[in-house]
């Protein structure tokens, strides 16, 4: 077989760059290890060492590849000037480009251009490569000689499709050697305020949204280092499921977190009933919570006597209530508040004595005595959310004083829990972390904690599956905006949790409205092969109706395997459906997708079977066949589905339509289905 000249010579050509690559990196490692070998000097010297340290770590972070390819591409200008695209930019010693970063201005034609609008290209080529090996190329070409190729709106369908079919290994991959037209529109979107995404299943709204990231960092360096980019996730099995895919991209600044990560000193598991949740993210909580505060800060029940030599000083009840009605005046937040209380209280104590002495005097004198701290502690305490809301909800008394204008009695006791000795101790639920927040908001800083109280503020935040945060949850999101620049990425019909939206306008009006919001639509499916959404798309129709079902590319595929069981043969017969898909998809993913109540059922059918399975619920997913329950998979995405009883998922899961809609959707080449119960009339083959 005679060898290819142009595989040759590209070939040729990524050998030299990774060689460009790598003096690149030998001579980062020589400034770290020259500067950091040298003396000590003087304090400056030490700064600037540490500096350039600081830089040559980061340049090695950011050009080690791993097993990344480097170049993906080639675009050819009209004109005769040609660029290589790759992940990162890579120059020669005259520094002249050997690779153009795909960030960067003269990229944008190598996803953007089409037959219509070509960009000055007379050809895009693409990659498809191993690691350092170029395996094949696919040309694409424009003006005169674009008549001699078949027309179409997907760039690079040989690369796509490979990339597309390649097995899945648990992590969420970068796509940024497939980026097609409609993704680097939202990808290269302006930067200030909000840009809303709405993708069905499969159309790379995570991945697109995790791009904008690296891209907005790379085009807008200065100010986004250093004010911070922030992506929030729905769990941290999806936190897992992404942490690759920024340092692929060269960006390892980039903080990913949950809700709860957001909110110090406290822990947050699991989700309350979906009464509660739905209770919990309502506005109105605001109200309770600022009333809540207001209480603890309560006159004396009596009159306090601090003594202090021979006299004994009284603090009667009318005073303490003007203590507190000045300190109200002069504080923004309770905690803040504290000091003016303190220092109030020792001038009253100053004034009452009868031969005079400086308010501060007093206050060194009496400020370790047990009845000044108890009268200090009953009118204004130092408070940490968690302290408060352990006391609040842990007092039905507490409760009603707090929210009897707000709430009914009904209500106010489904937010009872039973009151822990040591609030520090307590594992919350995700959805009081609002709750904790709103807290620390009114609550403030404690005076000796400032910096661990603060509440961090970033110059972009990415928001993913934002169609189920509650208006509670998205105060959080409001909250954590510097300037009110934000992408916020889901699909409506994907709502599954209590406080699930149904229109963008919804969630738009709890966050920032300094601008007009941009709004943009992901309506291709790269991911779900074509028999499996036609099936989702059966579900869709109850889950959001009137909402369009994304046009999936891969019109190819496997159908749907519906496999009928009965209670006593489910064990036997999921775990020859496990070993059917493992078969199938060789190295590739295995999920068995089943309602929450059902997993242990499910695990324990596969042990008897002697099928080896990790579980999902435990964040990760380190083994090749796991578990996981469906309201943990949304966002995700693995090569083989085995959905589990959608009878079961419809009349269990709260939102039932729609959580069985998102389990339907996770599977990139094989779905399959077993029921117990009747398989529900809107999978049914039409008759």
């Amino acid at each position: 077989m005679s060898a290819n000249p142009e595989l040759e010579a590209e070939q040729a050509y990524i050998d030299r760059a990774y060689e460009y690559l790598e003096r690149t990196r030998a001579a980062a490692r020589a400034v770290r290890h020259e500067v950091q070998t040298g003396p000590g000097g003087t304090f400056q010297a030490r700064y600037e060492r540490d500096v350039l340290i600081e830089q040559a770590d980061q340049r090695l972070a950011q050009t080690d590849l791993g097993d990344q390819s480097l170049c993906f591409g080639r675009i050819d200008q009209v004109g005769g000037d040609r660029f290589y695209i790759g992940r990162i930019a890579v120059s020669d010693e005259t520094s002249e480009p050997v690779i153009v970063d795909w960030r960067a201005p003269i990229a944008e034609p190598f996803y953007r251009a089409t037959g219509r609008e070509p960009m000055g290209l007379v050809r895009r080529r693409h990659f498809a490569t191993s690691g350092r090996v170029l395996r094949g190329i696919d040309d694409e070409f424009f003006g005169e000689a674009r008549d001699e190729l078949q027309a179409g709106a997907v760039v690079g369908q040989g690369a796509l499709i490979s990339a597309l079919e390649e097995a899945r290994s648990g992590k969420l991959g970068d796509i940024v050697a497939t980026i097609q037209g409609e993704q680097d529109e939202v990808i290269r979107a302006p930067l200030p305020g909000i840009l809303v995404v709405q993708g069905g299943p499969g159309t790379g709204k995570t991945v697109v949204a995790l791009h904008r990231a690296a891209y907005l960092l790379y085009t807008h360096r200065f100010p986004l280092e250093g004010q911070g980019v922030l992506v929030i996730g729905p769990n941290r099995l999806f936190l897992s499921y992404i942490e690759q895919v920024l340092p692929s991209l060269g960006e390892a600044g980039v903080e990913i977190a949950v809700l709860a990560d957001l909110v110090p000193h406290i822990r947050a598991s699991g989700v309350d009933a979906p009464e509660v949740a739905r209770l919990k993210g309502e506005l109105r909580i605001c109200d309770l919570l600022h009333k809540a505060v207001r209480d603890r800060q309560r006159p004396l029940r009596e009159t306090a006597i601090i003594p202090l030599g021979v006299e004994r000083l009284r603090v009667t009840r009318e005073d303490s209530m003007e203590l507190i009605t000045s300190a109200r005046r002069r504080a923004r937040t309770h905690n803040g508040g504290r000091r003016f209380l303190v220092e109030g209280f020792f001038r009253l104590l100053a004034s009452k004595m009868r031969e005079p002495l400086e308010w501060h005097v007093v206050r060194d004198r009496t400020k370790s005595l047990p009845e000044t701290r108890e009268a200090l502690e009953r009118m204004w305490p130092l408070l940490t959310p968690a302290e408060l809301l352990n006391d609040l909800f842990g007092s039905a008394a507490l409760t009603r004083l707090a929210g009897s204008k707000w709430f009914s009695d009904d209500e106010l006791a489904l937010l009872h829990r039973k009151r822990a000795d040591d609030a520090e101790t307590i594992v919350w639920s995700t959805n009081d972390v609002p709750l904790l927040d709103e807290a620390l908001e009114v609550l403030g800083a404690r005076p000796k904690h400032k910096d661990e109280d603060a509440i961090r503020t970033y110059g972009h935040i990415v928001v993913d599956e934002a169609q189920d945060l509650s208006p509670m949850e998205l105060r959080v999101v409001d909250r954590r905006s510097l300037n009110g620049s934000m992408t916020i990425v889901g699909d409506i019909a994907q709502a599954t949790s209590a406080s699930g939206h149904t229109s963008w306008d919804s969630i738009l009006r709890h966050l920032p409205q300094r601008r007009e919001p941009h709004r943009a639509e992901l309506l291709i499916g790269y991911r779900v092969p074509a028999p499996s959404m036609d099936l989702a798309s059966r579900v869709l129709a109850i889950a959001a109706p009137g909402l369009r079902p994304p046009r999936s590319i891969r019109e190819a595929g496997d159908p749907p395997i519906v496999q009928a069981t009965t209670a006593e043969r489910f064990g036997p017969d999921l775990c020859g459906a496990v070993r059917r898909e493992v078969e199938a998809v060789g190295s590739g993913s295995v999920a068995v997708i089943c309602p929450t109540g059902w997993v242990d059922r499910v695990e324990a059918a596969l042990s008897a079977g002697g099928v080896d399975f990790g579980q999902a619920h435990r964040g990760r997913f380190d083994h090749q066949v796991t578990v996981a329950p469906i309201t943990l998979v949304k966002g995700l995405e693995l090569d083989a589905c085995i959905v589990v009883d959608p009878q079961a998922v419809l009349d269990g899961e709260y939102r039932g339509a729609q959580t069985l809609y998102v389990g339907l959707t996770r599977a990139t080449k094989r779905l399959s289905i077993i029921h117990e119960q009747a398989l529900p009339s809107v999978l049914r083959a039409p008759d």
